[in-house]
This record gives structure tokens, sequence and C-alpha cells, in this order.
């Protein structure tokens, strides 16, 4: 059983940066794709970010964070992170780490292609 474990969320002034982590375990080979996600309230969940594990590891953004997000990986620790630099209010969200399939060798931002979840950290960025 894949387990996901998000850290690095908090509070922080617009124009602030944050670093999320997320910590995965377990049989990961086959999870070409690790997401982060995030749901504000009464809204939908939406996609952040998205790495291909193998390879070159292609980074895939939505284009609301492209330029001030960037996803990474460190393979030796089974880790993903994503950096958020010039934090807006409408960041503000529980954002979650994803594991699941490549669609083609790349990855999509659709939770339904995202199999195994972590139980989320808060951001929080206030004007």
């Amino acid at each position: 059983q894949v387990q996901l474990v998000e850290s690095g969320g908090g509070s922080v002034q617009a124009g602030g940066s944050l670093r999320l982590s997320c910590a995965a375990s377990g049989p990961t080979f086959n999870n070409r794709c690790m997401g982060w996600f995030r749901q504000a309230p009464e809204k939908e969940r939406e996609g952040v970010a998205a790495i291909y594990i193998y390879g070159g590891g292609g980074t895939y953004y939505a284009d609301s964070v492209k330029g001030r997000f960037t996803i990474s990986q460190d393979k030796a620790k089974n880790t993903v992170y994503l950096q958020m630099n010039s934090l807006k209010p409408e960041d503000t969200a529980m954002y979650y780490c994803a594991a699941g399939a490549s669609y083609g060798g790349t990855c999509l931002l659709d939770e339904k292609r995202f199999r195994y979840w972590g139980q989320g950290t808060q951001v929080t960025v206030s004007s």
C-alpha cells in the first residue's frame, strides 16, 4: 500500500513563499506521476503541478501557478516538493499530494488518474 505524507503547510503573507514536501513509502514504482492538488472551501479540487518521476522527470503546471510554483523530486528520499513563491490569497487551500499513472509518458492534472492521496496540508495566504 502506497502511503503519502505531506508537510510544510502554514500561514504566510501575500508575496511570501512556502515549500511543501510529500514523502512516499510502499510500492511506488508503478506510480509514474506524483502530483499536487488543492481544494479551497466550496470549490472543486484542482490540479496544481505534477512530475513524471522516471527519466528526465517532466513537469506540468496549472496556468494559475506557472512561473510561481516549482515541483521537484529527491529520488533518494522518495520525496516530492512543491516550492511556492509569490503566493497570493487565492492560493489559500488544502494541498494534497497524490501518486498515479502516467498517460503516454506524461502526467495529466486530472485527479481521476491519481490513485493514492495524502491527508493534506493547509496553506493560508493573507493579504
